[in-house]
């Protein structure tokens, strides 16, 4: 199967849920945190350290306000997707694979 090129190297995946985030930053393991501000900084750390400018996120219902006002002030670009679009993807069924696969279509 042929790769896709890549247009947005420095670019990470976020899957928002109630109570964690699921991160994914290319050839990295998937990090979770917990949704209190004080863990929402240490991410935005942990994005900085590799050197992400961007990242795309699953906008599902509230959880995800927070997070981007944060990533905002941060100078991090944010790109809001559709929660049910990445959701009614065939064969993804995990907020791992979720951010996964968020990130691999943003970058």
């Amino acid at each position: 199967m042929a790769s896709l090129n890549k247009i947005n190297p420095n670019s990470a995946g976020i899957d928002i849920g109630s109570s964690k985030i699921f991160i994914a930053v290319e050839d990295c393991e998937v990090k979770s945190c917990n949704t209190f501000t004080d863990d929402y900084l240490k991410a935005i750390v942990y994005l900085k350290e590799h050197k992400v400018t961007s990242v795309a996120m699953a906008s599902t219902g509230v959880y995800w306000i927070p997070l981007f006002e944060l990533l905002e002030s941060s100078d991090i670009e944010v790109c809001l997707v559709n929660g049910r679009d990445v959701k009614n993807v065939p064969g993804r069924k995990s907020d791992v694979a979720d951010c996964q696969w968020i990130q691999q279509l943003y970058s």
